[in-house]
């Protein structure tokens, strides 16, 4: 899809890969509504996409409330006249052991990752099915098919949003509406705590930078494509833990007993 005049509802916009998006979308001259829940992050934001040629609005908002998606929809309306792309970044990840997880996180995780996505997602398909145009992008994790120790809560929401998207994909075939599923490895964002960062460095993990990862996601939307696995070798790993998960869990057999301990110190 071509995204510049596109309308645009982007959520997590105050993250960091958020914001990495909401510029790539404002130098191709979108229009967004940017969506978060800190006033004073949301205006950072607005500030950093000033000299491009797309316009922005800030929707404060928490994506998990009823009330408040039924405003985030609104407001698009409002400001844009509608939404031509939805793009759900927003996300939440807690790092450690899961039988130490708080319950309360743990569903907190699901709301976020998962069931906001898919609620925001159907109050948009209206009027996308009735223009038969539209496109649903939502921003998984190499975690939702290669699911991580550690990392329960987090990788079972990604493969939710997985199913989710391959699922409605089938659904909308033919519609003219359609469904991106982009998984990017691990990126160097505020989202991972000091203790996820020393044990990347400790097991050697791959992590990119958000600005570089924001521009492939955009190459994979402006292309229209379907299931897009960014990193290597991890993308090939998610080939081989289809067909061949007994072979992912000897490989990473020695990662898990090391990450294990950085939760503990954590």
């Amino acid at each position: 899809m071509k995204l510049h005049n596109t309308r645009i509802l982007l959520t997590g916009a105050t993250g960091g890969m958020g914001q990495a998006i909401a510029v790539e979308l404002a130098r191709h001259g979108a229009r967004i509504g940017l969506v978060g829940t800190r006033e004073a992050a949301l205006q950072q934001v607005m500030q950093k996409l000033q000299h491009f040629t797309g316009q922005a609005v800030a929707i404060r908002a928490n994506i998990t409330s009823a009330q408040d998606q039924q405003h985030i929809i609104q407001e698009m309306y409002r400001h844009f006249g509608g939404i031509d792309m939805l793009i759900n970044s927003a996300g939440i990840s807690e790092f450690t052991e899961f039988e130490a997880q708080d319950p309360a996180m743990m569903q907190r995780i699901f709301e976020v990752n998962a069931i906001a996505p898919m609620q925001l997602a159907r109050l948009a398909l209206p009027d996308m099915l009735t223009r038969q145009a539209g496109q649903i992008v939502n921003i998984g994790s190499i975690f939702g098919s290669i699911a991580f120790a550690c990392f329960t809560s987090y990788s079972a929401s990604k493969f939710a949003l997985r199913g989710f998207s391959q699922a409605l994909r089938r659904e909308l075939a033919g519609s003219g509406v359609k469904v991106t599923y982009v998984a990017p490895r691990a990126v160097r964002t505020p989202l991972n705590s000091d203790a996820v960062m020393r044990m990347a460095q400790a097991v050697k993990m791959n992590m990119d930078n958000p600005a570089v990862v924001a521009k492939k996601i955009i190459r994979a939307i402006e292309k229209d494509k379907k299931d897009v696995y960014l990193g290597f070798p991890e993308s090939l790993f998610v080939r081989i833990n289809n067909l061949l998960p007994g072979f992912v869990d000897n490989a990473l057999r020695k990662q898990n007993r090391i990450m294990r301990e950085f939760t503990q110190s954590s």
